[in-house]
């Protein structure tokens, strides 16, 4: 209707699940997959990921700490969170992903750690561990609140809130502060926007949200899964496995190939919580009172001064 586009133009749609074709001779000697191999419909990272973290009901989120860090639910019901921005499909078929993104979010945990954690990085390298492993040292030792030091995380501009003046703040800088208590002020940074981001989806959905699954690299940090369960005062669950997207895709194969009936049934079979984070109350009651007092009122406050410092520079472009 919108364009000169017919419709032998356009690819067949498959459901998750449906067999899309299978690998054929030529395709296996340019690849090394075996020939006659099924090829079966799955869905896009995140939707994969929501399945893989076993998020099968609206009142459970998916966190995703990924480079783009987003809370999404899963709903039978076609809803768009922010209006006239349609949620995504999910892969698990006839059903809908409402999502609520930080762009570049946790880009910034990668960034912290390029400019500010070579010392880390070197003696994680040294000593054969992880990095987070040392990291997570960091966060553990500043308080909850960051001695004051609040962060806005929008790196990037939304659709509607943050606008296209959106720029990321620090404040509440002093003498007693470091770089662990920047670290640490990122993590919570990126928690206050998701818990954010959650009340949205309860306000359009209804819906109350009563667990929080958190998947993606940077689940693998003890001190991010403490302080998300902190700032949203709900447990934190962690699927055993943080690679959840992987898994999601197989979970559409091995329904796909008949090896569990449904998805309900492949979720329940092929997915499990591995540690849980519970809400610690000291902590919980500092966070509230940021995020309500604080966090909540930085880009209302702030947006004068972003909207001035494009016109005054032009950034971004």
């Amino acid at each position: 209707q919108a364009l000169a586009v017919r419709p032998e133009q356009l690819p067949s749609l498959h459901k998750p699940g449906e067999t899309l074709g299978y690998i054929s001779a030529e395709a296996s000697r340019h690849t090394g997959i075996p020939e006659g191999l099924p090829l079966i419909a799955a869905g896009a990272d995140k939707a994969c990921e929501v399945v893989g973290s076993g998020v099968v009901d609206a009142g459970t989120v998916c966190l995703s700490y990924g480079t783009t860090a987003t809370i999404t639910s899963t709903r039978s019901r076609y809803l768009e969170i922010v209006p006239l921005i349609p949620p995504y499909p999910s892969a698990v078929p006839d059903q809908y992903n409402c999502e609520v993104m930080i762009y570049r979010g946790y880009w910034m945990v990668s960034w912290f750690k390029n400019e500010f954690g070579l010392r880390e990085m070197q003696q994680a390298k040294a000593q054969g561990v992880e990095p987070e492993q040392l990291f997570d040292a960091l966060v553990d030792a500043v308080p909850p609140g960051s001695m004051g030091l609040m962060l806005q995380p929008y790196w990037s501009p939304g659709i509607r809130e943050p606008g296209v003046e959106a720029k990321g703040a620090m404040i509440g800088f002093g003498d007693v502060h470091t770089r662990a208590h920047i670290y640490r002020a990122i993590l919570e940074g990126l928690a206050y926007a998701l818990r954010q981001g959650m009340e949205k989806i309860e306000k359009r959905s209804r819906v109350s949200i009563t667990r929080l699954r958190v998947a993606g690299g940077g689940s693998q940090s003890d001190a991010a899964m403490q302080l998300t369960a902190n700032i949203f005062g709900l447990p934190a669950e962690r699927p055993h496995v943080y690679e959840a997207s992987g898994l999601g895709a197989a979970i559409c194969c091995a329904v796909g190939l008949g090896l569990h009936a449904d998805f309900p049934t492949a979720m329940a079979a092929m997915t499990r919580v591995g540690a849980v984070f519970m809400p610690q109350p000291e902590a919980q009651q500092i966070y509230e009172r940021l995020y309500k007092e604080v966090y909540l009122r930085m880009y209302r406050q702030l947006k004068p001064l972003y909207q001035s410092i494009r016109k005054i520079t032009g950034y971004p472009a």
